[in-house]
């Protein structure tokens, strides 16, 4: 059985084991929780300049109106080791009165799934609210770009690149691990506290490759591509219902990385260094960013939260406020947002031990 299937399998029987669990909790009970007069901590563990950022200041002031009292929400930024830093403060933390709530990533989700020694939280202690789909899109300077023949991107393989890199165990390998599999020759400057240190590195010339997630892309990019400063080379593309990668939906008009694989010769859209790559793309991307209270929350906690965030769902222009600051893709509550979090938090054993082996190799991180 393909790595891909087995990931698949084990994913749906834990989405089911998932999904039952919260129609229980959201049956016990659940009167609410009243904020008034009080001010939400909203942590997110990277800088103000990235996607997790534009995510959360998006979400904040929607979420201040939606909960009971109109609590003030305050965005706090605590980024280091990748957001193993804030992940791990929050870890720390007990449930008091539901002014505590924390955004977490791909780049927090990774090293919890490769078993990084750094990484003192658990998932399963934190109580999920909030899950975004998101997207990914990888872009190059002008002259670079004009190497490619269409979708080939074999013109590239005699260049150097220079890429500013959060760390090798974080959501920054699907890029990587993109980029080898291509055939290009790219650098990681390792160690900045978020994507949207990343751009301004590529905007200053410092590095001359770079990817954003979708919500980074849309504000902090978009003005370089219409500037022609910067091109777009490919999304990392979405997944479709039956598991296959198709086009970005926000960015239908950029080809995926599947597409530029597999018209460039050497890159291959099958075996065992595919198989990882699409399983922790799908762990990273379609339930990337996640908003949890801390262990110990009551159940009126977490129903006062999701009941919050599905009234910013169904505001009349939600669709539209949302599609331009975070892109389209799925925003889920409930029995859903468990199930994401069950999927973005669990890779099969076999697209595991090809990462860890291949970060021993390319960057001689060694998890075992």
């Amino acid at each position: 059985m393909s790595t891909l299937k087995t990931t698949r399998r084990m994913a749906m029987g834990l989405v089911a084991a998932a999904t039952a669990t919260f129609g229980l909790q959201a049956h016990a009970g659940g009167h609410g929780i009243d904020l008034t007069g009080k001010t939400v901590e909203w942590i997110i563990p990277f800088s103000e300049t990235g996607g997790s950022a534009k995510w959360a200041n998006f979400y904040a002031p929607l979420l201040s109106e939606a909960l009971p009292g109109q609590p003030t929400v305050v965005v706090k930024f605590m980024p280091g080791a990748g957001s193993t830093k804030g992940a791990n403060y929050f870890q720390e933390q007990e449930y008091e009165d539901g002014t505590l709530i924390f955004g977490s990533s791909g780049s927090t989700q990774f090293p919890f799934l490769l078993g990084d020694p750094r990484v003192k939280f658990d998932y399963a202690d934190w109580n999920v609210v909030l899950a975004s789909g998101t997207g990914g899109v990888a872009y190059l300077p002008p002259e670079l770009a004009a190497k490619m023949d269409g979708l080939d991107a074999s013109g590239l393989k005699d260049t150097d690149f220079i890429y500013g890199n959060q760390g090798a165990t974080r959501l920054d390998l699907v890029p990587t691990l993109a980029w080898e599999m291509l055939g290009l020759n790219v650098e990681s400057v390792m160690g900045i506290k978020g994507r949207g240190d990343g751009r301004l590195m590529f905007e200053r010339g410092e590095a001359n490759i770079d990817y954003q997630t979708s919500s980074s892309y849309l504000s902090g990019v978009t003005p370089l591509v219409e500037a022609g400063t910067a091109v777009p080379m490919m999304t990392w593309g979405a997944l479709s219902d039956d598991g296959e990668i198709t086009r970005d939906p926000t960015f239908p008009d950029i080809p995926s990385f599947k597409e530029v694989c597999e018209a460039t010769d050497g890159c291959e859209t099958s075996g065992e260094k595919w198989d990882a790559w699409k399983a922790f793309f799908t762990a990273g991307f379609p339930a990337q960013k996640m908003v949890f209270l801390p262990k110990g929350a009551t159940n009126d906690a977490i129903v006062t939260y999701t009941a919050a965030f599905e009234a910013v769902k169904a505001r009349a222009d939600f669709a539209e406020i949302s599609s331009k600051r975070l892109g389209k893709y799925p925003q889920m509550t409930g029995a859903a947002a468990e199930a994401a979090k069950v999927s973005g938090t669990n890779v099969s054993a076999e697209a595991k031990a090809f990462i860890v082996n291949w970060l021993q190799e390319k960057y001689g991180v060694s998890l075992n």
